[in-house]
């Protein structure tokens, strides 16, 4: 669906134009015809770079341009390095976070392409929460973030990343430290920490190693487990949940902290070259790749007395696993959740344990998680080239280029279970279950299925979908419309329904819009949110939780039904593209890429005045769930605001161009 926009403006650019164009003609004549006029003035460009790559256009060192050209720059990374940005004169340069941009000539400038070595990619697993660090030194989270565990999406140059019960570590390449998340102990005033070269992070406290082989310590300390300020020589740290343990470059291992379950008893270790915390267990792993453990055993976590060829080691609340030379992995310890099942995984390069779950690192830079997915931790498939989306009350769903589909949020009733999907051209979230129209115009569903709302398996020739609180809608090419769900209120009475263009649900009822601009609805009535009979002129239709929406061909919106929260209160909108409802709340998409939102914003889901550079160029560019709302940029990445209890907000890796 394309907007023809007004062109007056082009008018005006055009006679502007030809103005400039004759003016600089006639200067040219006149600076001819006197035989002189003055010379063109040039300004100097001088280009260096920093360790790790090279400028290849223009050349470094300095060159000489006209006034007013814009030179390309580019720059190139060397092998195991990227670039960061331009640093110095840096004004007139396009983009400075680009390798490949231009600078505008206004004057002498001298210019800095840097760049950064290349960290190595690794993952760390919280109690409820997953995190991993990429090549380029950004780090990516998935899972619980009720204590600002998660928010992690302006950290840079960051080279090795730690988690702990509810608050994350990233190691600088300069070797500082930051932290987010739970501070109740003082685990995260790591501000003044420096010279730095490996972090972990326990419960309520966490540990530094400096280069000098001495060890520094903030937060909790009720069992000692931060009294590390006489330890030297040590070469690695770990933290369980209160205890501490540090490796010895002479493969002898030290630990402080509780030992009521004996987890501190590693006096005899030796030839140890890694070592590992769980809540009570410490494992090590021994020069000759067998392994050892210490501490609590009431799931079998210490059980790796037999294990052989591993090359790294883990520890979770309760299990432990390793990586084995030929990248399969082995564990032990308590399964309920499934945190243990890794006997198919291969080619993985490194392990973590959280509470209840594991994460594998592949050689090829995907990941693969087990165990307890309740808050998302185990969401960290690399999802790239995102199409459309959609929301439900608690969860997102968004469709790929490819035809695939990916989910995120609370996954009752198995509403984010499409991983299966494929050759999909259309998704919807509804209330609890997720539907998907197929490019042969048949259509899949999962989720709660108790009013029969995922019985879909039947319908044929669909052309779109729509998915309210627990019903499903299809139009069909022959312009009528298909119902199954719930008909408490007459949501699915649609059989009479003919020449519909598009169909749209809310929580209990069905709108559609015609050919000819009109609008049509069925259902709850309560609030007034059928009473669309006198709409004209009607581009597109949206439904709300008890509330309906019409965007008008002009741009203006109109609206029916509750407006407890102001959510009808769209009569000054202008300009609009695209709408989407929630439960209480309207959106609005303009073409420059801004939106605009009324409504309930107890949960932040209307807080949207900021976004830019949202895609308008397709009917699936916005979408708004029960208390969330979510926008789809050109680029395929996503942002989202909102209640995200559910994880249902958490998309911000979607898209890793």
């Amino acid at each position: 669906m394309k907007t023809i926009l007004s062109s007056r403006r082009h008018h005006y650019v055009a006679r502007v134009g030809i103005f400039l164009i004759m003016a600089a003609l006639i200067a040219g004549m006149v600076g001819c015809g006197c035989g002189g006029g003055g010379g063109v003035v040039e300004y100097d460009l001088t280009i260096v770079s920093t360790a790790g790559g090279l400028v290849t256009t223009p050349s470094e060192g300095t060159s000489t341009h006209d006034e007013g050209t814009d030179v390309d720059l580019v720059a190139e990374a060397e092998e195991g390095y990227h670039f960061v940005n331009w640093t110095g004169d840096v004004d007139t340069i396009a983009d400075v976070e680009d390798a490949t941009t231009t600078i505008t000539m206004n004057g002498d400038y001298s210019i800095t392409a840097n760049f950064r070595v290349n960290s190595t990619p690794m993952v760390a697993a919280g109690k409820w929460y997953t995190v991993g660090l990429k090549s380029d030194g950004t780090v990516g989270t998935v899972g619980l973030n009720d204590d600002g565990q998660c928010d992690v999406d302006g950290w840079t140059g960051i080279t090795q990343v730690a988690a702990g019960y509810a608050h994350t570590l990233g190691l600088k390449s300069d070797g500082t430290v930051v932290a987010v998340g739970l501070n109740d102990f003082g685990q995260c005033d790591v501000g003044g920490w420096t010279d730095i070269v490996q972090v972990a992070a326990g419960y309520g406290h966490t540990v530094g190693l400096k280069s000098d082989g001495t060890v520094v310590a903030v937060g909790d300390n009720s069992s000692g487990q931060c009294d590390i300020g006489g330890w030297t020589g040590i070469t690695q740290v770990t933290a369980g949940v209160v205890h501490t343990v540090g490796l010895k470059s002479n493969g002898t291992v030290v630990a402080v902290g509780d030992n009521w379950y004996g987890q501190c008893d590693i006096g005899g270790w030796t030839d140890i070259i890694q070592v590992a915390a769980g809540n009570f267990h410490t494992v090590g792993l021994r020069s000759n790749s067998t392994v050892v453990a210490v501490g609590s055993n009431d799931s079998g976590q210490c059980d790796v007395g037999l294990w052989g060829d591993i090359i790294q080691v883990a520890a979770g609340e309760y299990h432990t696993v390793g990586v084995k030379t030929n990248g399969t992995v082995v564990a032990a310890g308590c399964n309920d959740d499934g945190q243990c099942d890794v006997g198919g995984w291969t080619d993985i390069t490194q392990v973590t344990a959280g509470a209840a779950h594991t994460v594998g690192l592949k050689s090829d830079g995907t990941v693969v998680a087990a165990g307890s997915n309740d808050d998302g931790q185990c969401d960290v498939v690399g999802w790239t080239d995102i199409d459309q989306i959609t929301a439900g009350y608690y969860h997102t769903v968004g469709l790929e280029s490819d035809g695939t589909v990916v989910a995120v949020g609370t996954n009752a009733y198995g509403k984010c279970n499409v991983g299966g999907w494929t050759d999909i051209t259309q998704v919807v979230a509804g209330g609890f279950h997720t539907v998907g129209l197929k490019s042969d115009g048949t259509v899949v569903a999962v989720g709660d299925n108790s009013y029969g709302q995922c019985n879909v398996g039947g319908w044929t020739d669909i052309f779109q979908v729509a998915a309210g609180a627990y019903h499903t809608v299809g139009l069909k090419f022959d312009g009528t419309v298909v119902a199954v769900g719930d008909n408490y209120f007459g949501q699915c009475n649609v059989g009479g329904w003919t020449d519909i263009f598009q169909v749209a649900a809310g929580g209990f009822h069905t709108v559609g819009l015609k050919f000819d601009g009109t609008v049509v609805a069925v259902g709850d009535n309560y609030d007034g949110q059928c009473d669309v009979g006198g709409w004209l002129d009607i581009f597109q239709v949206a439904a709300g939780g008890h509330h309906t929406v019409g965007l008008e061909f002009d741009g203006t919106v109109v609206a029916a039904g509750n407006n407890e929260y102001g959510q009808c209160d769209v009569g000054g909108w202008t300009d609009i593209f695209w709408i989407t409802t929630g439960l209480y709340h309207t959106v609005g998409l303009k073409p420059d890429g801004t939106m605009i939102a009324v409504g309930d914003n107890g949960s932040g889901q209307c807080d949207v005045s900021g976004w830019t550079d949202i895609c308008w160029t397709d009917s699936f560019c916005i979408a708004a769930g029960w208390y969330h709302t979510v926008g789809l940029k050109p680029d395929g990445t996503v942002v989202a605001v909102g209640w995200n209890n559910g994880e249902q907000c958490d998309v911000g890796d979607w898209d890793l161009n």
